[in-house]
């Protein structure tokens, strides 16, 4: 099974024929999507990617892996959205939220993805004593976030073992041939992998540019590509039945309904940066033209005891999709206590994964009475194969869900409104004009 679609929850919520009156719209998104003669369809380089990837460069990540986790002790990745959300995700997803604790060898940090001094400060102290190596991901190389991280954090590689060996230790993620990060990393003869030209960053993290922080965490990035390729599989087919296509047809659905908020749920912490994957994937990809579902996210029971109020008697403005992860990467068995003073041995003599179970069985009947549509996209583990298949599940679905709302599920115009306005306060040659306009609005 791998990855399924079950929406047995949403029966009293959607009727048999609105998937019917809508799956013409769906066939007409596959349509676009194979004959790539649909939005955005310069994009589309992820479709095939699981079987058709670079196998030399491939080749080449492994080795760099092996280097890197041989000769370094932390591997910084400076990188923001697209360029570190995905990797990271998988890391914790298949090797735990604290993999960087638990397990010997190299520890691997994410950063270059926001502009606190705080965060950069905290990120310089980890490398202390450290043996360190940089993969800094970039298609431009003047990203604002990335660009001033690394230039911190390559200034202090080289004070700490002298630009030559520097040099062996920088690993450029970048434009194949064109950019200020490409540029540089040819002329100090940095390795270099590839950012392609026709995969967005929302869906590159099966390209160099998850890819290698993924391998040097010791995951097998031969399963990962092998379980996407098993998705490109299962959901490439024009069916009612395809799982990516149905939970594409019930998000739309509810939304034409009113539902304009969608919240994805696991009883798993370790999905917790998967859930943050889904919210650039979803939110990047549909938040357009003053449309589009606004994905949430929560990891319960956890979030049971915070959101958990306005998920059961807020506003009815939400649906909730779960993502059950059938077998945990660990168990624990509840012995009896003597004495039972804490009254909790009617859960002693099982599994604690029976105890997480029932209580995602108790949520989800309170809450779909309580009216919230409910969807549950089934997951064997979270496994290197089995978060490859996810991850495709996740980009058809994307993909299929943003045709029907007619919108191009492959660009992102509105996060360059932000990124103008910085750089006119923070009075980048060129931007003098709207600089002062700005700052007269701040101070009305």
């Amino acid at each position: 099974m791998a990855v399924k679609f079950n929406g047995k929850h949403l029966a009293k919520f959607i009727r048999p024929e609105e998937y019917e009156a809508i799956y013409p719209q769906v066939e007409l998104a596959h349509k676009q999507l194979e004959t790539k003669t649909g939005f955005g369809n310069d994009f589309l380089g992820w479709l095939d990617l699981p079987v058709t990837y670079d196998k030399e460069e491939f080749a080449r990540i492994k080795e760099a892996a092996k280097k890197i986790r041989s000769d370094s002790d932390v591997l910084l990745v400076a990188g923001i959205g697209g360029s570190y959300l995905g990797a990271r995700a998988v890391v914790e997803a298949v090797r735990g939220l604290y993999h960087n604790e638990l397990d010997d060898g190299l520890k691997i940090y994410f950063c270059g993805n926001t502009i606190s001094p705080t965060a950069l400060n905290d990120i310089i102290k980890l490398t202390k004593g450290k043996r360190f190596s940089i993969n800094v991901i970039s298609k431009s190389g003047t990203t604002t976030e990335t660009a001033l991280a690394f230039r911190v954090l390559r200034k202090l590689l080289e004070d700490s073992v002298g630009p030559e060996e520097a040099n062996k230790r920088i690993y450029a993620t970048t434009d194949r041939a064109k950019g200020t990060l490409k540029q540089l990393a040819n002329e100090q003869g940095w390795p270099t992998f590839v950012v392609p030209d026709d995969v967005g960053g929302r869906y590159s993290v099966l390209t160099a540019v998850g890819l290698l922080p993924i391998a040097c965490a010791g995951i097998d990035i031969d399963e990962l590509m092998q379980g996407a390729a098993d998705g490109r599989e299962k959901f490439g087919k024009c069916s009612m039945d395809n799982d990516a296509y149905r939970y594409a047809m019930t998000r739309n659905i509810l939304y034409r309904k009113g539902k304009s908020v969608e919240t994805l749920a696991c009883f798993e912490p370790d999905f917790t940066m998967m859930n943050e994957w889904y919210k650039q994937l979803f939110g990047e990809s549909e938040g357009k033209d003053q449309k589009g579902l606004m994905p949430t996210s929560c990891i319960f029971s956890t979030d049971l005891h915070s959101m958990g109020q306005f998920l059961q008697d807020g506003s009815r403005v939400m649906f909730e999709t779960y993502v059950d992860v059938k077998n945990t990467r660990e168990d624990f068995y509840i012995e009896p206590l003597e004495g039972n003073f804490d009254g909790l041995n009617f859960l002693a003599e099982q599994n604690m994964s029976v105890v997480n179970r029932k209580a995602m069985e108790g949520t989800i009947l309170a809450h779909t009475d309580g009216g919230v549509p409910l969807g549950i996209i089934e997951v064997d583990s979270l496994n290197a194969h089995d978060i490859g298949e996810l991850i495709y599940f996740f980009w058809k679905a994307c993909a299929v869900s943003g045709y029907l709302l007619s919108v191009n599920p492959f660009d992102q115009p509105g996060v360059e409104s932000y990124k103008k306005n910085m750089f006119a306060l923070l009075g980048k040659p060129g931007y003098e004009d709207r600089k002062a306009e700005l700052e007269a609005k701040l101070q009305d």
